[in-house]
């Protein structure tokens, strides 16, 4: 597998706030959220970029979504978050393939751990998170999307 390195940079975010059952549908935390950022409209030059992640927060057990901010979006009725951006490892996997993902996931920790210049950087301010990258339109077309992994990272001794 090839693996990306990648730096995001610190934005400011709506957050969803943490749902421990993950529930997507229209009355769930992160399906009123997906309704609320999917409504947003970014001006051409803010929309070449990713601007919503799903965080994985194993420790207090749920996900939340966070979608980047720029200056004119007002976040409704969600909290504002700074997000303290970083280094990330990223993968592609199809969205919903399990098995895929931790294969890519332990492979990705293995790579981490084969390099001496890079570490793991898993904690609370910084999660393992999740994009779907493949255009709306594509996924109606061909039944299925890809998802892109971002595991953060750093450099030894920073």
């Amino acid at each position: 597998m090839e693996f990306r390195i990648i730096e995001l940079p610190p934005f400011k975010a709506a957050s969803s706030g943490l749902d421990s059952n993950v529930d997507f549908s229209e009355q769930g935390v992160l399906g009123k959220f997906d309704a609320y950022f999917s409504q947003l409209v970014s001006d051409p030059r803010d929309s070449f970029v990713p601007r919503d992640y799903l965080c994985f927060d194993g420790k207090r057990g749920g996900m939340f979504w966070l979608y980047a901010l720029t200056d004119e979006q007002d976040a409704g009725d969600f909290e504002v978050v700074n997000f303290e951006g970083g280094l990330f490892l990223t993968y592609v996997y199809e969205d919903g393939d399990e098995a895929a993902s931790q294969r890519l996931f332990n492979e990705a920790k293995e790579y981490i751990e084969s390099l001496a210049y890079l570490e793991l950087d898993i904690s609370e301010k910084r999660l393992m998170m999740g994009h779907i990258i493949t255009p709306q339109e594509i996924v109606e077309e061909q039944g299925w999307a890809q998802m892109e992994s971002f595991i953060p990272v750093k450099l030894l001794n920073s």
